[in-house]
């Protein structure tokens, strides 16, 4: 795996981001900024050369260097399209087309996504899900209980289960917000997120490129996603997403939605930190939950 084989696959997550027929700026931004953090600094002229159409599927497809980059290309638009649920039938299209650029398979990953989005849980659920802990302990063990869920995710085997996460941190997100007495919807979550800069997409995106890398090339991009290193990488991340983004919601449903937007990315980035801290202390506990286990035996730990 090179460089330039990462630029093409997150150029063209980008275009799966894009599949569905909206054109959403800020989700690509959040997609050149996931780059940036890969180490990817020409990743920029790649994505907009793609999204403008200099770039075909094919010269993508042409520019990998192996059938394993040409199979994580697809995972990760696979799993960009089904971000938000379901792909729809545009996504559809554009996945059946970037498997024949391709020249892949896709039958196993649309098994491995179809067997996720059948195992992850329903966004909002008719009851308050559970958090694992005893009644009465607070929403801020409920929130660290989620993170370390989501955060187990990163270190299963099973392929895609990266697309649980997303689900699980907009469950949560509603979970605090009807602990406030807030009336929510799916969409109004989703843009709650999206303005604390964990947009859909562009989260998957980085969650199973970062997977993706792991198992095929230890050591690209200075070590980032080498082997065992980049999935705790990943655990780590996932973890301090999903704890920014549920404390942070606490903080903006319990001043009843009157944080302005720079006061939200504050406290998101705030945090942040703190969950940097935190990780340390629970990172045995999350491997714990996740040896040993799949998909469906951690979500077993969470109420439908």
């Amino acid at each position: 795996m090179t460089h330039q084989d990462a630029e093409a696959i997150v150029s063209i997550a980008a275009l799966a981001a894009l599949a569905d027929g909206q054109q959403d700026d800020q989700e690509l931004a959040q997609i050149v900024d996931a780059a940036r953090r890969f180490g990817l600094t020409g990743a920029d002229a790649a994505i907009e050369a793609a999204v403008d159409g200099q770039l075909s599927l094919v010269q993508l497809a042409e520019g990998l260097s192996s059938a394993e980059a040409k199979h994580a290309a697809y995972d990760v638009a696979v799993a960009v399209c089904n971000a938000s649920g379901p792909a729809n039938p545009q996504e559809d299209t554009f996945l059946r087309a970037l498997a024949s650029a391709l020249n892949v398979d896709a039958t196993s990953a649309n098994a491995a996504v179809t067997t996720v989005l059948n195992t992850a849980p329903p966004l909002l659920p008719s009851t308050p899900p559970a958090s694992g802990t005893a009644a009465g302990d607070t929403l801020d063990t409920y929130i660290l209980d989620q993170a370390m869920l989501t955060a187990a995710l990163e270190l299963l085997p099973d392929r895609l289960a990266n697309i649980a996460i997303l689900p699980l941190q907009l469950r949560m997100v509603h979970h605090v917000g009807q602990q406030y007495g807030q009336q929510t919807d799916a969409n109004q979550i989703k843009d709650l997120a999206a303005t604390f800069g964990l947009g859909a997409a562009a989260q998957i995106m980085e969650s199973v490129v970062r997977k993706a890398f792991g198992g095929i090339a230890s050591g690209l991009l200075g070590g980032l996603f080498g082997g065992a290193a980049g999935l705790a990488a990943g655990g780590a991340v996932t973890f301090a997403a999903t704890y920014a983004l549920g404390r942070a919601s606490q903080q903006y449903y319990a001043q009843n939605r009157s944080l302005s937007t720079a006061d939200m990315k504050a406290l998101f980035t705030r945090f942040q930190g703190e969950a940097t801290t935190l990780y340390p202390k629970v990172q045995g506990r999350i491997a714990t939950l996740a040896q040993g286990t799949s998909l469906a035996s951690i979500m077993q730990s969470v109420t439908r």
